[in-house]
């Protein structure tokens, strides 16, 4: 491969590792080609992005965000496909699902999400469990929206048992 071509594939690795939040690295060399589109069609459902690469233009890639990544830099071994999204755990729960097939295929090498480190297969439930951003937003909008909900259905009911006691009060002068 010319230094060029080099060059253009690193600059595009870099470019989707400044695009996506979150990065997984994991070994397919195992699977067919079927197998293999049919991972790719799974991954482009659900946002993610799938790119086989070479380890040494992944690692100048890395270098070249200006990042350290440097705890990634030795399962840079073997065949690696990079997996991009912007959900935190996405990707994992498609390698988990995948892994239920009990092939183990593709199989966890490493991940980069939100800015923290998670190196190894047995890394991959604590993926898995990651909530996404959308979802904490969710649980933070359900807790302050129910404080809010008891009171006003304290005011409510408090207002019909006032209601109630001056309704009796009147009916008692008259």
């Amino acid at each position: 491969m010319k230094k060029e071509d080099k060059s253009i594939i690193i600059d595009k690795i870099a470019a989707n590792l400044q695009e996506y939040e979150n990065f997984y690295l994991a070994d397919i060399a195992t699977l067919n080609a079927a197998k293999t589109s049919n991972l790719r069609r799974e991954c482009s459902k659900q946002d993610i992005k799938l790119l086989v690469v070479k380890n040494t233009l992944l690692r100048k890639a890395l270098e070249k965000t200006g990042g350290n990544y440097e705890e990634l830099y030795p399962i840079l071994k073997g065949n690696t496909a990079v997996m991009f999204s912007n959900d935190a755990n996405a990707p994992a729960k498609l390698i988990e699902k995948y892994n239920k097939n009990k092939e183990k295929v593709p199989a966890l090498k490493g991940a980069y999400v939100q800015e923290s480190f998670f190196i190894g297969a047995n890394t991959l439930k604590d993926l898995v469990s990651i909530k996404s951003k959308t979802e904490l937003i969710g649980e933070v909008i359900t807790l302050l929206q129910s404080p809010a909900k008891n009171v006003i259905s304290a005011l409510q009911s408090g207002g019909t048992i006032l209601h109630g006691v001056l309704k009796t009060l009147s009916e008692k002068q008259n």
